[in-house]
């Protein structure tokens, strides 16, 4: 009997070597972990494929990567073991290489966010466009909030890109620092001067928003290569907020099914974007390193 939730595909299991270097020193990019678990809850919006730790280490190899923040996917709920296992493995080889975002629920104690601080998280994640397994609501966001401010942490949100007007209130009434990521699903095609994409400036030019120009194949309208047309979003954000901008692999592409990217593809679209040394190891090294305390 089908269960209606599909599988989806799994990423480029060999990536080709992009023909843009990264910066030297550690680069950061952002990965959504999809290693298999033994539990996923019934709300989940998709099956995951097989992904594990050995592929990420050699997408790592082939893209010239250094370290990784591991963030909660809406599959797996608040059951942050395949994340946070990865990363203690990580960091065990080469200290402070891994940081991870994960998901809670409200009823979490103080002792718990303190033991998951020790353990390298750094954020709590809210997806209301996938929602899954995850149990917060946008409701929840003020107590969250006041639960996390003490460590430090931030709210990383993701939602579907039309919803962003009417989530504005929410945003800028929040204390505590907050990123999105996958240019907050603004489609390419509306342009910078649509106005989901212009709340997004705003918010950017707040000062309080960390934006990862990640997944440009999820706004692109062809959904491949070369994401021409991402190039001005991501030079609009550069310029709203240059010391607040980082990039991500988004790998393993969880949720997709027609086609994935290869993520050497993803890499030269970054290097075409960002042309310049400085401003592409502000956004691959320094920055992340600062947001997610390497």
């Amino acid at each position: 009997m089908s269960t209606g939730i599909r599988d989806c595909l799994p990423p480029v299991r060999d990536p080709r070597k992009p023909n843009v270097r990264l910066p030297r020193g550690r680069s950061t990019p952002m990965c959504t972990c999809s290693s298999r678990v033994t539990r996923s809850p019934p709300g989940r919006g998709y099956n995951p494929p097989d992904s594990t730790l050995a592929d990420l280490e050699h997408l790592h190899a082939t893209l010239g990567v250094d370290r990784v923040v591991f963030t909660q996917p809406s599959i797996y709920g608040t059951d942050n073991s395949a994340i946070l296992n990865a990363a203690a493995k990580l960091n065990t080889k080469m200290p402070n290489r891994a940081r991870s975002v994960v998901a809670i629920a409200l009823d979490i104690r103080d002792a718990e966010l303190a033991a998951l601080d020790a353990q390298g998280v750094r954020g709590v994640r809210l997806n209301t466009d996938n929602k899954g397994g995850m149990p917060m609501e946008m409701k929840d966001i003020p107590e969250l909030a006041a639960r996390i401010a003490p460590f430090g942490w931030h709210i990383e949100f993701l939602f579907a890109g039309k919803d962003i007007i009417e989530l504005m209130p929410v945003f800028t009434a929040l204390k505590i620092p907050m990123s999105i990521g996958h240019f907050a699903y603004q489609p390419a095609t509306a342009g910078v001067g649509a106005p989901g994409f212009r709340a997004l400036l705003e918010l950017m030019r707040r000062g309080n928003t960390w934006m990862k120009i990640s997944g440009a194949n999820r706004v692109s309208a062809t959904d491949l290569p070369p994401y021409d047309d991402v190039k001005p979003l991501a030079h609009a954000l550069i310029e709203a907020a240059p010391e607040r901008i980082m990039w991500g692999t988004d790998w393993p592409h969880p949720n997709k099914y027609v086609v994935n990217p290869n993520d050497g593809d993803l890499v030269d679209a970054f290097g075409d974007w960002v042309t310049d040394e400085t401003m592409r190891r502000k956004i691959m090294v320094g920055t992340p390193a600062a947001f997610y305390r390497f």
